[in-house]
């Protein structure tokens, strides 16, 4: 806002002091004008995008090292596990909640920068409601969702699955979803297929689950989607899982990760087995 502001006044600046002081006809004074306008935003544009970028680094590189010292601690805990592993766990979970909290806090460096560019408001808002929903501090999520942008699936994928946990009509989750798979890339929308897809089978709509699923292998292919697509036609529909989906569906807290228990192996005929 501010940029566009600037460079309104300079343009418009200029253009009127060559009318005025006949320096330039009407023509050459307006094109003018509109040069000066144009050179002032790209040139604060581009010192506001190297400003951003490094308060992004900074932010990346917190992250990272924040994970590398949780990982270190979790592959110490690896190598000699004393001590008791659900105290442990909670050590670590509380490391990384500790660890998100300081990114929130960090995304306040950005705040400078959002009357300077228009729409970047609704960048910080996506950057914090990814983060809250991290914490699973929907209260939050909730309360940005409708600032943020939508332009990639994880975003989009969380405004669906937010929709659906607090019952909103089938009728306004489908047209979100119509809306956010045409904004989508080709092949970058399988989540918010898988996840539609998911939420039909819940509600015992399947043949609209089988649809959404033809239409997601057409726009963009996943294993995960075409099992589910198979499972669907052969009527299993208890085998119907977004679990290959990994990490991606996880994200969303619809499911938890089922906890895989270990058959206990006892040694053969020549000892330990490998």
């Amino acid at each position: 806002m501010y940029t566009i502001i600037l460079s309104l006044v300079f343009g418009i600046g200029s253009a009127a002091a060559l009318k005025l002081t006949d320096t330039s006809s009407s023509f050459w004074s307006i094109f003018l004008g509109l040069m000066v306008f144009l050179g002032i935003t790209i040139s604060i544009n581009l010192v506001l995008k190297k400003k951003i970028g490094e308060v992004m680094l900074g932010l990346q590189m917190m992250l990272t090292e924040g994970q590398k010292s949780i990982q270190n601690r979790v592959n110490q805990f690896q190598s000699r596990p004393n001590g008791d592993p659900k105290r442990f766990m909670a050590e670590i979970e509380k490391k990384q909640h500790d660890l998100i909290l300081q990114a929130i806090e960090y995304t306040k460096n950005f705040e400078r920068f959002r009357n300077w560019t228009p729409l970047f408001g609704k960048q910080i808002n996506t950057t914090r409601m990814q983060f809250y929903y991290q914490l699973q501090d929907f209260a939050m999520v909730d309360k940005l969702l409708p600032k943020c942008f939508y332009m990639e699936q994880m975003t989009c994928a969380m405004r669906i699955a937010r929709m659906y946990k607090n019952e909103a009509p089938i009728s306004e989750i489908e047209k979100q979803f119509k809306k956010f798979s045409l904004r989508l890339r080709r092949g970058k929308s399988y989540l918010l297929y898988s996840l539609m897809a998911w939420i039909y089978v819940q509600k015992e709509m399947l043949d609209k689950a089988h649809i959404t699923l033809v239409e997601g292998c057409k726009v963009g292919s996943h294993d995960t989607m075409k099992r589910n697509l198979e499972r669907l036609a052969n009527n299993r529909i208890r085998e119907f899982s977004n679990a290959g989906l990994g990490d991606e569906w996880y994200a969303l807290f619809l499911e938890t990760p089922k906890m895989q228990v270990k058959r206990q192996q006892h040694p053969g005929k020549f000892g330990r087995p490998f």
